[in-house]
């Protein structure tokens, strides 16, 4: 009596195709660890991969011929960190060389411009306006950020009207890629080669790299506008439209209104960008941090180019926290003072750590 359900359970079991539940299990967990293992087997062969390329890339590079000497190297380095040994024998690194270079050849401070503001009497009226003396305080520094900044903001407009032009929504297609085809073109070249092609108009010098450098920002700004328009909400377009609103009302209103915050950081982030581009191009002659650095590493002064190598990360680092702080302000969640910007970089950087 006891066994017929038992016997009439397993007949309905077999009549239905049905396995029990602890076989699915296994089964499913069988999959599992067969996922597991060829992800496994997967990223250890993506990693050897990985490894014979980098491997290949060394003996191309030349970096595991019996000619390079990596105590020469390290030996080397002496040339770039001077050592001074005081008492007792200690040892320290002496800023002292690269200080009085920076002072010698006016790296960072300019004192015949600087006389007029910060003698007394000042001269302020003489040096805003006879010497122009915003940029020229810094001395070579200024020079390449007055490169990096007149270069942002020639090639600003250029890069906002390709940017418009370039979105599907003021352009249609297949016209909007004549201005996409144009930005495109201008990134394919890099600004170094662009400041080549200009020495023939604007010489070889700082008018040059300005050029360069708007140029760049065209076709990089730009691409960028273009994507963020292509991300905007409908809503406030057809909102315009359904007003009677032109089309050049509707895309300054409809749509720049959206993305402006935007449009800003972004000018901003170019803007870092174009200052390390015109030390760059000081390389190749057109002044500045750069051509001083080109200078003294072709004189094998090892000492003066880790000099200018300082001035160069002070001067992008102060372009940074400048930058930073105007997208800070843009953003209404956060209010920092340039103080707190500043001084409070370390505490925000361990938080960060610890999260």
């Amino acid at each position: 009596m006891s066994e017929a359900p038992a016997d009439a359970s397993d007949a309905s079991s077999d009549s239905t195709g049905a396995e029990p539940p602890s076989e699915a299990i296994g089964e499913q967990f069988e999959n599992i660890k067969q996922t597991r293992r060829r992800r496994a087997i997967g990223g250890t062969s993506l990693i050897l991969f990985i490894g014979f390329l980098f491997v290949q890339a060394l003996s191309a590079a030349g970096l595991l011929n019996e000619n390079y000497q990596i105590d020469f190297f390290l030996q080397s380095l002496q040339d770039f960190f001077p050592i001074t040994e005081y008492a007792f024998g200690i040892q320290f690194l002496d800023f002292g060389r690269y200080f009085s270079f920076i002072q010698e050849r006016n790296l960072l401070y300019d004192p015949e411009i600087g006389q007029l503001l910060f003698s007394w009497p000042p001269q302020p009226r003489a040096f805003l306006f006879q010497e122009l003396g915003i940029f020229a305080i810094f001395g070579e520094a200024g020079i390449t950020l007055a490169m990096g900044i007149a270069g942002t903001i020639l090639g600003f407009p250029l890069a906002l009207f390709f940017g418009v032009m370039g979105s599907e929504r003021v352009t249609p297609f297949p016209f909007n890629f004549i201005f996409r085809g144009t930005m495109s073109l201008i990134r394919s070249i890099p600004a170094l080669v662009w400041a080549l092609i200009l020495i023939p108009l604007a010489g070889l010098g700082p008018p040059s790299a300005v050029l360069a450098i708007a140029v760049d920002t065209i076709g990089n700004l730009g691409r960028l506008f273009v994507d963020e328009l292509e991300e905007i909400q409908e809503g406030p377009i057809e909102a315009m439209q359904t007003t009677g609103a032109s089309g050049p009302q509707t895309i300054i209103f409809g749509m720049l209104s959206q993305v402006k915050t935007s449009f800003i950081a972004w000018t901003l982030y170019i803007l870092e960008i174009n200052v390390r581009i015109a030390v760059s191009l000081g390389v190749i002659g057109a002044g500045g941090l750069g051509q001083v650095l080109e200078v003294q590493q072709g004189l094998f002064e090892f000492t003066n180019t880790m000099a200018v190598l300082l001035c160069i990360f002070l001067v992008i680092i102060s372009v940074e926290l400048f930058s930073q702080r105007l997208r800070a302000r843009l953003r209404s969640d956060e209010k920092r003072s340039w103080s707190e910007l500043i001084f409070g970089f370390p505490e925000r950087m361990v938080d960060s750590l610890l999260k």
